[in-house]
């Protein structure tokens, strides 16, 4: 047994089952109780770099235990780090990182993890994953390690060091075309999901705006009355009717930015598939009885509760294929549909972008850029107009 010292710690090194184990005073600690370090190796050497790390990692404030892995870390950040994430989102993320982060990446140990491990990781999902799911991925592991940086479980942050890697392509959004919309509408007086498709194509909310969409929110006014009600107070018979898309199913019910909130004027159409939505949602609520969920949303199950996502995307499907365009549409679409006829209607970007609740026209143009019809031919327009065809200035 030979003594040390290491910094200011005292230990030793002895030999122990055909190799060597070292020990370090560390002191004592809150408990009173003495606190030592113990490392292992096959030689002299292996277990007095292993002990200088944990020297270095000390007077670095580093706290991880030496066996702490990746995996330790993620799991730690899905149960610490997802706090006021609505159960969708905590959902996909738990999804992920057990599927694609957890068992390729979970055993190694924190601290020894290399941004090339990292980099290889990433290049191996490139092939299975989209680009917007490898940005998911790595933002797992980015967000938990940084967790554990703030908790001085490691000292710097690898994932950061890497770019994340072009995925497989995944299906562009689509727009319904006026006659496909035209079918759709058509296919769905039959569905309960009916005003929630005339609503959501006729207005451009989002998914999660319809669904949180409360009766409250639903307003009228007459051409007599200068001011806006609730619906359920005001009655149907009413020449305007507007919603306010104030709410989402997102964690704390907020809309997606500050901007998203705003009131929208209903087209008739929809005005009248919600009244009688209305009507059907009061018989559903005789029949429940008891069972009823008085939540006050507009869209909601026949016993009152909320909408399941998934629900909504089947039902949609089941609307589209009855429609003749087939089942590979999503309720989102509804929405790019809506910017598209917009568009093709002659209404500015600008406007489009207020309608859609964005933060500036550039975020309708980046997001919808397939959707809308181009501008740039509007000098040309202009310029034949004044000087014709075959004139020269």
């Amino acid at each position: 047994m030979s003594k040390i010292l290491i910094g200011k710690y005292e230990g030793t090194v002895y030999p122990e089952k055909g190799g060597y184990t070292g020990a370090l005073a560390l002191g004592f600690g809150p408990d009173g109780k003495r606190r030592r370090v113990k490392r292992k190796g096959k030689t002299k050497s292996q277990v007095l770099d292993k002990l200088k790390q944990v020297v270095e990692d000390l007077e670095a404030g580093i706290k991880a235990p030496a066996n702490y892995t990746v995996g330790d870390c993620v799991e730690d950040w899905l149960a610490r780090g997802l706090k006021g994430l609505d159960d969708g989102t905590l959902g996909n993320y738990q999804s992920l990182a057990r599927k694609h982060v957890i068992p390729l990446l979970g055993k190694a140990k924190l601290a020894d993890l290399r941004a090339d491990e990292v980099d290889q990781w990433l290049d191996g999902l490139s092939g299975m994953l989209s680009t917007r799911s490898l940005r998911l991925v790595h933002a797992i592991l980015k967000r938990a390690i940084r967790q554990a940086q703030a908790r001085d479980m490691v000292m710097r942050n690898v994932a950061e060091l890497v770019k994340t890697p072009k995925g497989t392509a995944g299906r562009p959004s689509r727009a319904l075309t006026l006659e496909q919309a035209q079918a759709v509408l058509e296919a769905a007086q039959s569905s309960r999901l009916h005003a929630y498709v005339v609503v959501s194509l006729l207005t451009g909310v989002r998914t999660e705006e319809a669904r949180a969409l409360q009766w409250a929110h639903v307003v009228a006014c007459s051409d007599e009355e200068a001011e806006w009600r609730p619906v359920v107070k005001a009655g149907f018979d009413r020449d305007r009717f507007a919603i306010y898309v104030w709410r989402s199913v997102r964690a704390h019910g907020d809309t997606k930015t500050g901007k998203s909130r705003r009131t929208l004027e209903l087209p008739l159409r929809a005005a009248d598939a919600l009244r009688r939505h209305h009507a059907r949602q009061a018989s559903d609520r005789l029949k429940a009885g008891e069972a009823w969920h008085d939540s006050g949303l507009v869209f909601c199950s026949a016993t009152g509760k909320p909408l399941d996502a998934a629900n909504v995307r089947r039902g949609f499907r089941l609307i589209t294929r009855k429609a003749g365009i087939g089942e590979s549409w999503s309720p989102r679409e509804l929405r790019h549909s809506f910017v598209s006829i917009m568009s093709d209607g002659g209404v500015p970007i600008e406007a489009i972008a207020d309608l859609c609740g964005h933060s500036s026209p550039a975020v309708t143009g980046e997001v919808y850029r397939h959707q809308l019809k181009p501008v740039i031919t509007r000098g040309a327009e202009v310029a034949d107009a004044v000087f014709g065809p075959g004139k020269s200035a």
